[in-house]
């Protein structure tokens, strides 16, 4: 009887969890389901003083117009965003990973003091930069141009690139290292076939950070471009706002469509993002 009543203690106490994140999945998700349900409405319901969840009557418009330039030049701006944040991204990992080994794995003056500057990066907004970083784009020219956005979105995000593969590394067991300098390995040689691929979780992790920060980027792209023809998509989306052609349901629909890139990549790298392993990688 005692083993029936435990038991059943068990299985409620489960479905109470699956209960209580069920909710707070729904909680997190009915924003989203908002947009969408928005974004399938006419829009004259769109706007409806007594608005209703569910479209009464659905629609792929929306979508439609979003993707015709004479009323939202999206192709170009999701060129753009494209452009800038997988440069940016690939860049902040390629530097993050020479920094970050250096960091972990070579002993240097000034290491302790380097190590410990990148705890004080996270003290200060990024709008601390705005100046100083606007005065280093105009003086080479590159204002209202790509190039100037990935050197910004790079100085955004190489700390905490160069922070998080540092943690990644240290995991790394030493013996590898010398097993390799035994073989004749070079120090590059070791980055590129040892602690890659031992620290791959990490890297993708680290690009899908740096590709998510230059991808919702704002704040740099209002100051450092002026031209549409250069406009990434949160600029964009934000110039429909003061069109003729804004209604909801654009804009709904143009958000999610913006979302996805990010959601897709998250969905592909999922397996990546996992723990390191590393047994075996020691010789007998």
């Amino acid at each position: 009887m005692a083993a029936v009543s435990s038991k059943r203690n068990k299985i409620m106490k489960k479905t109470g969890f699956y209960v209580v994140l069920i909710l707070i999945l729904g909680i997190m998700l009915f924003p989203f389901f908002i947009m969408l349900m928005t974004s399938l409405k006419s829009s004259k319901e769109a706007i409806a003083t007594n608005p209703t969840i569910l479209p009464h009557e659905w629609t792929f418009q929306h979508y439609i117009d979003i993707f015709n330039p004479t009323i939202f030049p999206y192709l170009n701006y999701f060129k753009n965003s494209l452009i800038v944040s997988l440069i940016a991204a690939s860049l902040s990992v390629v530097l993050g990973i020479l920094g970050a080994y250096a960091l972990s794995k070579l002993k240097f003056k000034g290491r302790v003091t380097i190590n410990a500057s990148f705890y004080t990066v996270y003290m200060f907004s990024g709008i601390l930069l705005v100046v100083p970083l606007f005065k280093i784009i105009s003086g080479f020219g590159l204002y209202d141009t790509k190039m100037a956005l990935i050197i910004t979105m790079i100085v955004q995000t190489l700390p905490t690139a160069i922070f998080m593969l540092r943690s990644y590394f240290d995991t790394i067991p030493e013996d590898l290292e010398e097993a390799a300098m035994i073989d004749g390995l070079s120090r590059l040689k070791i980055i590129f076939y040892i602690i890659i691929p031992l620290s791959i979780s990490g890297i993708v992790s680290v690009f899908v950070y740096a590709f998510m920060i230059a991808w919702n980027d704002y704040l740099f792209a209002s100051i450092f471009l002026s031209s549409s023809e250069n406009f990434t998509l949160p600029i964009g989306l934000n110039t429909l706002f003061s069109t003729p052609d804004y209604v909801w349901g654009r804009m709904m629909a143009a958000s999610l469509v913006t979302a996805l890139p990010v959601v897709i990549m998250y969905a592909l790298s999922e397996h990546f993002i996992k723990g390191n392993v590393t047994e075996g990688g020691v010789k007998g």
